[in-house]
């Protein structure tokens, strides 16, 4: 019964995003818990903070999707992003490397690009998002930066790796400039 509840889940998922979630079956079929702690994963992922500072959480779980893909896992955060409300140009600018004209989408972006590099900025960012949203704005960059790299690392280690493909937002598409 949990494992048709999942696998039910995982299909709607799929259905509304348009996206191949051939993998998220694959790991429920494997092992019914390995696909109950998949499936709790978005209580991390998607915990967003502060509605003021959803722009913040948007920027740093695109930035970290990044790092781990270019292809589906990328659209789906576009698309997610957009979903909750998301200004698309912000993030088509941050996608486009321009950041700095994004706005609170932008910092979240630069937060989770410092946090994946270990850059020193990463403190100044982490203080400049606590200072106007508050802690909770902080754990919740800090929770998409960290957690949006783990779908595509997992679905390539599980052999489903997709190739970089043009992203698109509001049905446009968006050159992607390289990660420097």
């Amino acid at each position: 019964m949990i494992r048709w509840l999942l696998r039910r889940g995982i299909k709607q998922f799929s259905k509304r995003y348009d996206y191949d979630a051939t993998y998220m079956h694959q790991v429920t079929d494997a092992s019914l818990s390995a696909g109950i702690r998949l499936s709790a994963f978005p209580f991390m992922s998607q915990y967003r903070g502060p509605p003021e500072a959803l722009e913040v959480w948007a920027g740093a779980l695109l930035a970290s999707t990044l790092d781990g893909d270019c292809g589906p896992c990328a659209q789906l955060v576009l698309d997610m992003a957009c979903e909750a409300g998301i200004d698309g140009t912000r993030l088509k600018a941050c996608l486009e490397g321009h950041e700095e004209t994004a706005g609170e989408v932008g910092l979240g972006f630069k937060f989770a690009r410092s946090a994946i590099l270990g850059d020193l900025m990463t403190d100044d960012l982490r203080q400049e998002i606590e200072q106007k949203f508050g802690p909770r704005a902080a754990v919740s960059a800090a929770f998409a930066a960290t957690s949006g790299r783990m779908y595509p690392v997992l679905k390539r280690a599980l052999g489903h790796g997709a190739t970089c493909s043009m992203l698109t937002i509001g049905g446009v598409d968006v050159p992607l400039r390289p990660a420097t």
